[in-house]
């Protein structure tokens, strides 16, 4: 039996991308001044959120919508949102 990585598993998911993100970082400005460990860029599991100069930049096209933001900011900066529908994540089994 042969183990599959997390990479691998990942390269199934599809995403129909909208035009408008579904993330949104509420104050900018709490992530630069009261979150020196920026941990959403840790435990989100597809690296959507990355700490670029001064701002965190938000790449909501391969978000897998698990949640994890949601719940995980301890300052509640992250606003989640299912996307509009037909738009979002596609699991394709092997």
């Amino acid at each position: 039996m042969s183990s599959t990585t997390l990479e691998e598993k990942q390269y199934l998911l599809r995403f129909r991308c909208d035009t408008k993100s579904h993330l949104t970082v509420l104050d900018h400005d709490i992530c630069a001044t009261k979150c020196p460990d920026k941990i959403c860029t840790v435990f989100c599991p597809a690296e959507v959120y990355k700490w670029e100069g001064s701002r965190m930049q938000v790449g909501y096209e391969g978000c897998h919508e698990c949640g994890s933001c949601r719940i995980g900011c301890p300052y509640q900066n992250i606003k989640w949102e299912y996307p509009k529908g037909g738009h979002g994540i596609v699991f394709r089994l092997a």
